[in-house]
């Protein structure tokens, strides 16, 4: 037995001993459902620990994620339902069965090539129960990311521009129609239309390979760190933000900018 599979089985014990009787009130009274935010936070703090390049932080933040899926094996696995061990030799199989090129005769190339293979083995596997190329899509993802797998499954079979200057354009001509709209003061078109041209955004980000949720991620970031200079400068001045006037933070905010330009 390796250390590997003895600290991964120690885990499992471990989560056991908690939600049997006398362990953990807390483990012991949690289901599928109560987990789904813990699951959530953990992704989103291992993205974090990712874009901070902390090694020491992602190794705790992964641990931390690695608990989730055991912890919902134990629940399924009191239930009758399955084990880990189920869990690990399906994704062990899948991994197989979707790499022919590299466990099987199957020839391919470039990445380009084993995304659409992917896409095809996947389809196959799944028969008539995705009938929509747009199917498969986990529809409680983040808006911003699942309007990028909707618009990455379309252009795979061929729904998609040829060249950059019409997204482009069509984000131009979105933009207009919610001005239109903007100037109607209609709210239940100017929805319509908001998201009509964030849609079109996104499309144009994944047309020149650009992520938008990480677009948008580091915009708040970039935003957040200017408002604090602002904030910071003006109590230093012995003065509240309501206080000064919006010159004045526009003037610290451009210098906010000059002093990452210079970094």
């Amino acid at each position: 037995m390796t250390e590997e599979k003895r600290g991964f089985e120690r885990l499992m014990e471990l989560m056991r001993r908690l939600r049997a009787p006398g362990g953990c009130p807390w483990d012991a009274e949690q289901t599928h459902a109560s987990l789904k935010r813990y699951l959530l936070e953990e992704s989103y703090e291992v993205i974090e620990a990712i874009d901070a390049n902390d090694q020491a932080l992602l190794k705790e933040e992964l641990g931390d994620l690695m608990l989730q899926p055991v912890f919902h094996a134990a629940i399924a696995e009191e239930a009758g339902n399955f084990t880990m061990e189920d869990v690990l030799d399906a994704i062990n199989d899948k991994l197989i069965r979707r790499h022919p090129h590299v466990f099987g005769e199957e020839k391919v190339k470039t990445a380009e090539e084993q995304v659409a293979n992917w896409e095809r083995i996947k389809k196959a596997e799944k028969g008539a129960e995705r009938t929509s190329a747009l199917s498969g899509v986990p529809p409680a993802l983040p808006a911003l990311m699942k309007a990028q797998k909707i618009t990455e499954k379309a252009a795979r079979v061929g729904f998609d521009w040829e060249h950059v200057d019409q997204v482009f354009a069509k984000v131009l001509e979105e933009l207009h129609e919610f001005e239109e709209t903007m100037a109607e003061r209609d709210e239940e078109r100017m929805e319509a239309e908001l998201g009509d041209l964030l849609f079109a955004i996104v499309n144009l980000g994944r047309f020149l390979s650009l992520n938008p949720e990480e677009a948008l991620s580091k915009t708040i970031d970039r935003f957040a760190r200017r408002f604090s200079h602002v904030e910071d400068t003006l109590h230093a001045r012995g003065m509240h933000m309501q206080e000064a006037s919006l010159a004045e933070m526009d003037e610290l905010w451009e210098e906010a900018k000059r002093m990452e330009r210079e970094t």
